[in-house]
């Protein structure tokens, strides 16, 4: 028989494709790491890894049992979670998110856990949803929750899967004095975005060519108050969701971006594990407290 640890070992090297990466991962050391490794290539019988210059890949026999392995966890989670519906939820749920809901969403979402499953404990983790996404697969969180804008649909992955919390309007943010009405009017204005990579940066530079100009983005930077008190200060326009306003808007012009975007708030699961009940009762208490936030 396989042990599953090890078999989890084998399913992150898939994943992440060095033996210190996975180390690094799941806090062991790489020497553990590659001795346990080879001790499940003893009991497979067959060469699971052969060299690569100074690492290791998979074999075509490895890269068959990282399949079987990916399928053997699913089923262990999910008969974890079909055992956990009848009991109370005394779990530990771990979740990444992006920025704006580790400030918006998770204060009350805590708040009404508290209520509803007091011996539940959440653990969360802010990370980009690139990141989260990836790490949702590797098992290292339970739950993610991400974000996508118009026309930049999130890559999908086998086994994992979707459940929208609800939809964020997007609006264009200049300084209180500026005289813009428009994007357009902006073609001449330094720029606050997140850094190159991220999907909202790319749609955001979307936007302001199809309004007939380059951004001059001077200020990079993933924390999107940051965006928010540059424009406040009067050194920049930003496009930014309306869950960011946690408290006064004053500060700040808010406008209407052409056709009125909306981004899509989701949690992301593995199919696995989503009807636990205590990941079910965070996604219940994340949907819950993005409507209650929209109320206000």
């Amino acid at each position: 028989m396989f042990e599953l640890r090890r078999l989890r070992l084998l399913h992150e090297l898939a994943l992440r494709g060095t033996i210190s990466d996975v180390a690094r991962a799941l806090s062991y050391s790489p020497s553990t790491v590659s001795q346990q490794l080879a001790l499940l290539e003893r009991e497979a019988g067959v060469a699971l890894l052969e060299p690569d210059g100074r690492r290791v890949r998979l074999t075509a026999q490895g890269r068959m049992l990282a399949a079987h392995a990916a399928r053997a966890l699913e089923l262990d989670e999910s008969a974890r979670a079909e055992l956990s519906v009848s009991q109370d939820s005394s779990a530990v749920v771990r979740i990444a998110v992006m920025p704006t809901a580790a400030e918006a969403l998770v204060p009350a979402a805590l708040t009404l856990l508290a209520e509803r499953e007091p011996r539940l404990r959440l653990e969360m983790v802010e990370m980009p949803p690139e990141e989260g996404l990836f790490e949702l697969q590797a098992h290292a969180f339970d739950l993610v929750v991400a974000e996508q804008y118009p026309g930049y649909t999130r890559e999908l992955h086998p086994g994992i899967e979707r459940t929208l919390i609800g939809r964020d309007p997007v609006r264009l943010v200049v300084p209180p004095d500026s005289a813009a009405n428009e994007l357009a009017d902006l073609h001449d204005a330094a720029w606050a975005m997140e850094p190159q990579g991220a999907a909202v940066r790319q749609w955001a530079v979307q936007q302001c060519r199809a309004a007939g100009f380059e951004p001059d983005v001077r200020f990079e930077s993933t924390d999107l108050t940051a965006h928010a008190r540059l424009a406040a200060a009067g050194h920049a326009a930003a496009m930014l969701p309306d869950l960011i306003w946690t408290g006064d808007r004053s500060s700040v012009r808010l406008l209407e971006l052409p056709g009125s975007p909306v981004r899509e708030i989701f949690a992301a699961t593995r199919s696995s594990s989503r009807d636990g009940a205590a990941v079910g009762a965070v996604l219940v208490a994340l949907t819950d407290a993005l409507a209650a936030s929209q109320s206000r």
